[in-house]
């Protein structure tokens, strides 16, 4: 047996080596999608820019896009596309939000080092991570069991302890951590869910889109003041997939 150690030491360590090697290519191919997919971020911000009011997004929102390894939270088949400025699916019927809309929901909610956010629709947990790289606490909502799940442990993988996710109703939010300096929420209901307004934070933001299932929608950021009067500013047009759940089934039957 000792005449086979040291050959197979070598092989091993050889294995090791190709696998490390192979690991920083793709790495690096990685890389260099990411750094692709940044800059047309900023391309879509100028074009944008009539509707934003502004050509640029704040720093601490792109720095964390580059930081989050988009490939993770995109299935294995997809893993090439996984920089395309572009929505892609992710099964159950959702899609991993294009890179841009993510980038700009995130700049729109004006959060810091020491806010509290919810989000709704957690799917991938992308938007999550991005967050997450910018803010003390994220809470996510996902009404889909499995989804929820995988993004969890994604999330946990990659070191986002920052990051607490709830399978559930996304449309009564989660009013035991609340109230939140900002929520964002990832599907569009036809109306904007008033318990959600009820846990804004006093100066908070709620990102949204609202519309109808198959129209035009519209992102929109809404504010709550110290008094708890409301204002809402329409973004841009979009198109995301439809709020669902019991609360969002309830309001378009006419319940509260």
């Amino acid at each position: 047996m000792a005449g086979f150690t040291k050959p197979c030491i070598l092989l091993a360590a050889s294995v090791f080596a190709v696998l490390a090697l192979a690991g920083a290519a793709a790495q690096g191919v990685h890389d260099g999608r990411r750094r692709v997919m940044l800059e047309e971020i900023r391309e879509s911000v100028r074009q944008t820019a009539a509707y934003l009011g502004k050509d640029h997004l704040d720093e601490a929102v792109m720095d964390a896009l580059a930081k989050v390894p988009r490939h993770e939270f995109v299935p294995a088949g997809m893993r090439d596309l996984a920089y395309a400025n572009r929505p892609l699916p992710i099964g159950a019927g959702q899609t991993i939000s294009q890179p841009y809309i993510v980038a700009l929901m995130t700049d729109l909610a004006a959060v810091g080092p020491s806010s509290r956010v919810l989000e709704i629709g957690t799917g991938s947990g992308y938007q999550a991570a991005v967050l997450a790289e910018i803010v003390d606490h994220v809470y996510t909502i996902e009404i889909i069991p499995e989804l929820g799940k995988s993004a969890e442990e994604t999330l946990r993988r990659l070191g986002y302890d920052n990051v607490t996710v709830r399978i559930g109703d996304g449309w009564q939010g989660w009013p035991e951590e609340a109230p939140f300096d900002a929520i964002l929420v990832t599907a569009a209901p036809e109306v904007i869910p008033s318990p959600l307004l009820d846990q804004l934070r006093p100066g908070g933001r709620l990102v949204i889109p609202v519309g109808e299932k198959g129209g035009v929608q519209s992102l929109q950021v809404v504010t709550r003041d110290a008094e708890g009067r409301i204002s809402r500013r329409d973004v841009l047009p979009v198109g995301f997939v439809p709020f669902t759940g019991p609360g969002a089934d309830g309001k378009k039957a006419g319940g509260d």
